[in-house]
């Protein structure tokens, strides 16, 4: 039997993981003195709950050697196979941490670099899942073809605010101050397993246009997973994203997932943004 493994960097917690059928390793997140296991004792809108609060960004931890070691000791032991997908090594010393405890599980334990986080982590961890279902293919097949199939994943998202990215030191309080006084929204994107500003636009019309320019000039492959996510305590923005691209989706599909975004993006982004996560077609 083939098991799918993930991080809730994919924001997929506990319970998902436990309908969809695969199996969910947390991140640790730290407020202040408080530690949670993301996805399982603090959920997303508990997640955003005290960052609305809070003076200073949370700290997220990677998954160590020994967690993964024991979570492999777990689900190898009647013989399975594991392919682990992990955010990307660029954000997080997880992947690195999975590659070495597999060391210990020779050809039972199957790690990718997703190069991605958030909805785009998660619609890889989809794919495996179909590609599982299938039958077809050994997990060694399945661990090639999802290494291929991942740099096709776009993952766009536009900013309510720059306040997070400004508390995280992403960006100067000057050139905050400044975008939040002309309203401006950012367009970020995972761009080779980074996250990259991309773009900007004046005010949340102008955003989601920009948003829709960059899905529609990649074109989105309708017959792969593709997801929206939102940040924040309600999915406002999204109903508004949603109405601003019906073009996108109109006679093309009847089912739009979507989703709450977690911490690990969360963090970086505030409330207020929108996402999409699609393999592109171009």
């Amino acid at each position: 039997m083939i098991k799918i493994l993930t991080d809730s960097a994919a924001d997929i917690d506990l319970e998902e993981a436990k309908e969809l059928g695969i199996d969910f390793i947390p991140l640790q997140i730290q407020f202040g003195d408080e530690e949670y296991l993301d996805g399982v004792n603090l959920s997303h809108r508990e997640f955003f709950e005290k960052l609305i609060e809070c003076n200073e960004i949370p700290k997220t931890s990677q998954v160590n050697k020994y967690r993964f070691t024991e979570k492999f000791s777990e689900l190898t032991q009647n013989g399975d196979e594991v392919i682990v997908i992990t955010l990307s090594s660029k954000l997080s010393g997880t992947y690195n941490s999975a590659v070495s405890a597999a060391k210990k599980f020779a050809d039972r334990v199957y790690v990718v670099d997703s190069l991605n986080v958030c909805i785009g982590e998660r619609i890889l961890c989809k794919y495996a899942i179909q590609l599982v279902n299938e039958g077809k293919l050994s997990a060694k097949q399945i661990t090639a073809e999802l290494d291929e199939k991942k740099t096709k994943i776009e993952l766009l998202a536009v900013l309510d605010t720059l306040k997070y990215l400004r508390k995280g030191g992403r960006i100067s309080s000057v050139t905050a101050f400044a975008g939040e006084m002309l309203s401006i929204k950012p367009v970020i994107s995972v761009v080779k397993g980074e996250v990259k500003l991309i773009g900007k636009a004046i005010g949340s019309k102008k955003g989601n246009n920009l948003l829709n320019q960059l899905v529609n000039r990649c074109g989105i492959n309708f017959s792969m997973p593709y997801a929206l996510a939102y940040s924040g305590l309600n999915d406002e923005y999204l109903k508004k994203y949603l109405n601003d691209s019906e073009h996108l989706w109109k006679g093309k599909t009847d089912n739009i997932p979507s989703y709450m975004i977690g911490s690990t993006i969360g963090t970086h982004v505030g409330p207020g943004a929108i996402a999409v996560a699609f393999f592109g077609e171009k």
